[in-house]
């Protein structure tokens, strides 16, 4: 085992049992906040209100989101280079394509960073592929955080006091938790003093994966986290857009305060944090709109994301029919990406923890047309 990825032969048998479990509770927590939206409001004001949304605004929304993908592989690309590592922009753009299609079917926000984290092990070491990944998605968080701080000064008069020293908490523990996890000094200082069973998980993937954020500069992080605010920027634009589509009055920096939180949604059991962030947004809007509007809000976001990402769909079959070509003969870039891409299960070992995937297992399966069969 390398990498914490086991080879074909050595894969033991599946634990189809604790996949089941995290399934179904992904599932339940959906459909259990989902019932709890329609048990306490009206569903037929959410519908009317989903229905006679504004499609011009609803486009621009669609627009902002498809150009948000090519930002953060700008951003992506920025951390690699910062770790020394080089892939080209339009391979990213095209990653990160392919990695929203799949976030498109996984019961996960963070199943399509996985895959791109195993595609770009094809081409750079692994534990750079997945800090990068890591890096990315962190550098996005600290600068919505980061916002979300810098905002709270103009914050309306009305706005809950409750919400306000959530917002705190949260923004501040998260910003530190990312400068403890960036700096390499502070992570393997902590990561030192860890008892050695939980430092040789998946053949010692977190000391390695440290090792590899410490490569990165601070350079690379500073500009990434530029790069992240105006992402964050597009981002709350298109909560704003969608929110005029419903001819709501929410002013754009309450949008600013929240949106923080709505992505947090993610970080929770659930598919794609719906459900989470329905549970959320009468509290969160309260104030403003009725929750029903505020409700039909969150859907319609998530119905917009969904649709965005489909466009990795046209992108990952160009991908598929090109590398059938391009990888005749060639053998994967390392026991990472041999094992992991073995074309019979896809695979991915951290301790005693097996994640697996009938999509991932897809994705898989095109990395292994070009190779002789066995």
């Amino acid at each position: 085992m390398e990498n914490g990825v086991t080879s074909g032969k050595e894969q033991p048998k599946p634990n189809t049992r604790r996949q089941r479990i995290i399934t179904l509770l992904k599932l339940g927590v959906t459909l259990g906040g989902l019932y709890l939206v329609i048990s306490k409001f009206d569903p037929a004001l959410i519908v009317q209100a989903v229905t006679e949304a504004d499609l011009r605004w609803m486009a621009v929304g669609f627009v902002l989101i498809a150009a948000s993908l090519v930002v953060r592989s700008w951003r992506w690309q920025v951390i690699l280079k910062g770790s020394g590592a080089t892939i080209s922009f339009p391979r990213l753009v095209e990653l990160y394509f392919v990695g929203t299609f799949f976030n498109a079917f996984l019961p996960s926000g963070f199943g399509g960073d996985f895959v791109r984290a195993a595609e770009a092990a094809q081409n750079i070491p692994a534990t750079v592929a997945v800090s990068s990944v890591v890096i990315d998605r962190l550098s996005g968080l600290m600068a919505l955080f980061i916002m979300a701080l810098a905002i709270l000064p103009f914050r309306p008069p009305d706005f809950p006091p409750t919400l306000l020293w959530l917002i705190i908490v949260i923004s501040v523990t998260g910003l530190l938790t990312g400068l403890i996890f960036v700096d390499g000094r502070i992570a393997t200082w902590v990561i030192d003093r860890l008892p050695q069973k939980v430092q040789d998980i998946g053949g010692g993937i977190l000391p390695q994966t440290v090792e590899a954020v410490d490569r990165c500069t601070w350079r690379a992080l500073g500009t990434a986290l530029l790069i992240s605010m105006l992402f964050n920027l597009m981002q709350v634009g298109w909560w704003y857009t969608t929110g005029l589509a419903l001819s709501l009055t929410v002013p754009l920096s309450h949008y600013v305060l929240v949106v923080p939180l709505m992505s947090l949604a993610l970080l929770f059991p659930s598919v794609g944090g719906l459900g989470v962030r329905e549970t959320l947004a009468p509290a969160l809007f309260g104030n403003i709109v009725p929750p029903e509007q505020a409700v039909a809000l969150t859907l319609l976001v998530f119905g917009l994301e969904r649709l965005a990402s489909l466009l990795g769909g046209p992108v990952y079959i160009y991908a598929t029919l090109r590398d059938a070509k391009a990888r005749q003969g060639q053998k994967p870039y390392n026991k990472f990406s041999a094992s992991l891409l073995n074309g019979r299960r896809l695979r991915f070992r951290w301790g005693k923890c097996d994640f697996q995937h009938p999509i991932l297992q897809l994705a898989a399966r095109r990395f292994t047309l070009g190779e002789h069969s066995r």
